[in-house]
């Protein structure tokens, strides 16, 4: 089981419209037992979420490092980190 910390529990309940048309979390708990669901990642760096979507097939070898952060799928964390969540 993955250990969501508070601040990627809030960044994701504030932002989770840039990947969902409609909320699928309305609380803490409820965001943290989605995250768990899908299997979302927190990553350290725009690096390591390029080696998480080639490792998982997508093609981003012609994105640039900001259309990368970018990406619905990426929620920049504030202390840095990144978190994945596949929708």
């Amino acid at each position: 089981m993955n250990e969501y910390s508070e601040e990627c529990l809030l960044t994701f309940l504030e932002n989770q419209s840039q990947l969902f048309d409609e909320p699928v979390a309305g609380s803490m708990e409820e965001a943290e037992a989605f995250l768990e669901d899908c299997m979302a990642v927190v990553v350290d760096s725009l690096d390591e979420v390029k080696e998480y979507f080639e490792e998982n097939g997508a093609d981003v070898e012609t994105m640039s490092m900001d259309e990368l952060e970018e990406a619905s799928e990426v929620f920049p964390l504030p202390n840095g980190q990144y978190l994945i969540v596949e929708g």
